[in-house]
């Protein structure tokens, strides 16, 4: 089926900025025109993401990043994935009478690791002040912003929980409810935070008041956290993981993410004429689907915290075991249930809540940034004065002590957000694609759409995709946009197929930019399943 984009992707000789909410991109837009590195403009993009859609990101969560240089070498990897409190442990939730970990509350707050994040990069890339790049967040925050469609319809849904809470009520429930569309919304609290972060660096949240707050929130409700395991945090550069698909290179980073189940089905699709098929054909959506299930067997087997034991990643991404292993994907018969790889299954948690933006300056450095507090408002505790909520990334460890995700003091859980990258020569794409355990499925559909079939960025984010939340049976989630006589011809093969209705956020929400270094033009996308645009930068004319 034909693919026509409800938009036309962006073009310019200068800088774009791509984000869930335009407020946002067009921060980092205004940072890029004053000289600002990629960097630079999607820090600041970041920090204003987290005052206007609060329910999604926030400096209580995480924060991962791929910076890809001008001169076109392979990207720089940071993960700024927090770690559990020093004093939390299986022992200890088994002795309160957890036998899973928790989905919601302190138990499930690891420290935020955004902040560190920010300075990482700053520190190896930026141009501008920090209290330049924070400035635009900081005037929304004070001032108020206008409420965009989508962020208020899911803001809404979040009401029970924030309301359990009476300083997470008091912050995001402005009498008594969440706001609507267009109206003003401020946060002062915020404000103070990223004004303490502008003047002081990383020390503004993880000491002083900022850390006091949410050590007294995690006393309070009887937490772990010490100021030590604040005090003692740093955002990691990594080595990103990559794979050749077809005649690209697609990057990703290592454990503790998911990313290397994005790798792995690109491994097995690449065994099967995709081509052939057609975009959006039964037997290539098949395809994909069973790929997808075997990855992540994969990935849920073997992904942790490769500082507390090793992962077999090598194993993983070999193309010989993926040419074998592709050879379960049976034509036209859907699995219901996968084996993980045999290397010389685990209880998952669903939802999620994220947003990714990308950014590329007029030399062409891209950055490829995603940052999440994980569910809906994180864990649904907001630290007194503090307007923000933290994160409750924690839920996704186990406490099966056989499994390498088990809860550990210190240790990092598997993560579900991550940033991509791709390259092919002088093209380079910096992409990612939010939504919990949908990011590394919707990865290869991306990636698919524009090494298999042809498409621009803008089309490959908005072409219509499947996704598939459980771990287990035939069950897949697909978009209304594909044709019903290929939904039928799915539930022959064995899907059992649910119609979602297009545009919905059950498939996520994307951006992408990308450079041709051969013309030194830079394209840049943002699909409309979200609030989002992709904004160019102007010439210095003026």
């Amino acid at each position: 089926m034909p693919v026509v984009a409800g938009r036309s992707k962006i073009a310019t000789q200068f800088g774009i900025v791509a984000a869930s909410q335009p407020l946002a991109a067009r921060a980092g837009v205004q940072v890029l025109e004053r000289g600002g590195h990629a960097v630079d403009a999607a820090v600041a993009a970041n920090a204003v993401m987290g005052v206007v859609e609060p329910e999604m990101n926030g400096i209580g969560g995480d924060l991962f990043a791929m910076v890809s240089e001008s001169s076109g070498d392979g990207p720089h990897g940071l993960n700024a994935g927090g770690w559990a409190p020093g004093g939390l442990t299986p022992g200890l939730l088994k002795a309160q009478g957890l036998t899973d970990m928790p989905f919601n509350g302190i138990h499930t707050v690891t420290v935020p690791g955004a902040v560190a994040g920010w300075a990482a990069l700053h520190r190896r890339f930026g141009r501008l002040p920090m209290a330049d790049l924070l400035a635009p967040a900081i005037f929304y925050a004070e001032n108020g912003f206008p409420v965009s469609d989508v962020i208020a319809a899911r803001w809404a849904q979040w009401t029970d929980k924030l309301s359990a809470d009476s300083s997470a009520a008091a912050t995001y429930l402005p009498n008594g409810r969440a706001p609507r569309s267009g109206e003003l919304f401020a946060n002062r609290d915020l404000a103070s935070v990223l004004r303490r972060i502008a003047s002081d660096g990383p020390a503004g949240f993880y000491a002083g008041p900022t850390a006091a707050a949410i050590l007294e929130c995690s006393r309070a409700r009887g937490g772990t956290m010490t100021a030590e395991d604040l005090r003692d945090f740093e955002a990691e550069w990594v080595d990103p993981i990559s794979t050749t698909y077809r005649e690209w290179r697609v990057y990703e980073i290592p454990p503790n993410t998911q990313g290397i189940a994005a790798l792995m089905m690109l491994d097995l699709m690449e065994q099967f004429p995709l081509r052939e098929y057609g975009f959006a054909s039964a037997p290539s959506l098949h395809v994909l689907i069973e790929a997808k299930k075997l990855a992540y067997a994969d990935m849920l087997q073997y992904v942790a915290d490769p500082r507390f034991g090793a992962v077999p990643v090598g194993e993983l991404l070999d193309k010989a075991a993926a040419r074998a292993r592709a050879r379960l994907i049976r034509p036209e018969s859907a699995a219901t249930r996968v084996k993980p790889s045999v290397v010389d299954s685990v209880t998952t948690r669903h939802g999620g809540d994220t947003i990714y933006l990308s950014a590329i300056d007029r030399e062409g450095n891209i950055v490829s940034l995603i940052q999440s507090i994980y569910q809906g408002f994180g864990s649904g505790l907001v630290p007194s004065g503090t307007g923000f909520a933290l994160q409750n990334r924690g839920a996704l460890f186990t406490l099966d002590e056989q499994h390498p995700n088990v809860l550990a003091p210190r240790k990092r859980p598997l993560h579900t957000i991550i940033p991509g990258f791709m390259q092919k020569g002088g093209l380079r794409i910096g992409f990612g694609i939010m939504g919990a355990w949908n990011q590394a499925q919707a990865h290869a559909q991306f990636v698919a759409n524009i090494v298999d079939y042809g498409m621009d960025v803008q089309e490959a984010l908005e072409a219509p995709r499947f996704t598939k939340s459980t771990f287990d049976g035939a069950d897949v989630s697909i978009e209304a946009l594909i044709p019903e006589a290929v939904r039928a011809e799915l539930k022959r093969f064995g899907h059992d197929v649910t119609v979602v209705p297009p545009r919905s956020g059950v498939f996520g929400s994307g951006q992408a930019v990308m450079s041709n270094d051969a013309t030194g033009v830079h394209f840049g996308a943002s699909e409309p399943r979200h609030d989002g645009a992709a904004i160019p930068e102007a010439p210095p004319v003026f």
